[in-house]
């Protein structure tokens, strides 16, 4: 039995329609003011500024050596906010989602989404180069360009895309209001967690906030692509569907003998069979069956009286001798 999505699709009805998020003047304010935010702690940190200095203060503090009893749980709970495992949790409940309502958006959405967060958040990473705390060389120095990673914070940044992509899929209001807040909870919680062990600077977890945001509300701006994305996945399937019902299938059972091929053999002369002597029970030679090949299986066995005779016309029964008489 078939347990993939497609085969869900195939057994259940239409579902309801799902409500798609659009860009509404609302999500169209919050993603300029949170695009200025995010422009506003780049140019902070470019410049040095009283944020940079903040970044050296809470570092110097070191969290972790203040309140070394709640290492090993943030530990553990940082991992809230890796790709990887993170991804794949949040796949396996919105599959289940897409095998519910029927439609592979969900996923798709979820695909999109990473995909900006690699993208954008990879450049901006690649292309300033902060170091980390650890890393740092000079103290009050903003660390910029000297072949880093680490700005902004790609654990709060995925925090914030992966979680948030719940409250974004959510199908009733009251769904959204708590996956948000969910979503916004845990963020939070792995931005300082990060600051907590001295893995980030408090810029970067802002920088971070901000750039998952902005993934967030853009989303809507990919529902026409995702749309036509799930219509070509769907179209492909109904034509190797299509293909599957074409191709011809010859009855054979699995490991049972295949159909011949013959080919013609040569005949006489005189286009006569040839007929090949075979030895006899008794050691008498006798005339075979004609024996010859045929570019077709036979339609039909022959019968016993179709055969031709095995054995010399006439009688096999010795001659009786006559008595001896006298003379």
């Amino acid at each position: 039995m078939r347990t993939d999505i497609f085969a869900r699709l195939d057994r259940e009805p239409e579902p309801p329609k799902i409500e798609i998020p659009r860009m509404s003047r609302t999500r169209l304010a919050l993603f300029g003011g949170t695009s200025a935010f995010y422009l506003a702690i780049v140019v902070a940190v470019l410049v040095s500024s009283w944020l940079v200095t903040l970044d050296w203060k809470v570092m110097l503090f070191r969290p972790y050596q203040q309140w070394p009893e709640l290492h090993a749980t943030l530990d553990y709970f940082v991992v809230l906010g890796q790709r990887g495992p993170t991804a794949v949790m949040v796949a396996a409940w919105l599959g289940w989602r897409s095998w519910r309502q029927h439609t592979l958006r969900p996923l798709l959405a979820l695909g999109a989404a990473l995909l900006l967060l690699n993208v954008t958040v990879g450049a901006v990473k690649l292309g300033l180069g902060r170091l980390g705390p650890h890393y740092a060389t000079q103290i009050g120095s903003a660390e910029m360009f000297a072949g880093g990673d680490i700005f902004p914070s790609g654990h709060t940044a995925n925090a914030v895309v992966t979680w948030g992509i719940l409250a974004y899929l959510a199908t009733t209001p009251r769904a959204r209001r708590y996956l948000s807040a969910l979503s916004a909870v845990v963020a939070l919680g792995v931005g300082l967690t990060t600051v907590y062990l001295g893995t980030h600077w408090l810029s970067d977890v802002l920088l971070g906030w901000a750039a998952g945001l902005l993934i967030l509300l853009g989303l809507p701006w990919c529902e026409p692509l995702i749309a036509r994305a799930e219509g070509l996945i769907f179209s492909v399937r109904e034509q190797l569907r299509a293909r599957r019902r074409q191709a011809p299938s010859l009855p054979v059972a699995a490991g049972g003998p295949r159909p011949a091929i013959y080919q013609q053999r040569p005949v006489g002369a005189d286009d006569e069979p040839v007929r090949e002597p075979v030895p006899a029970a008794g050691g008498v030679g006798r005339p075979a069956t004609v024996r010859t090949t045929l570019t077709q299986p036979r339609p039909h066995a022959v019968v016993r009286s179709e055969r031709t005779p095995v054995t010399p016309a006439g009688s096999r029964r010795p001659p009786r001798s006559r008595p001896a008489t006298g003379g």
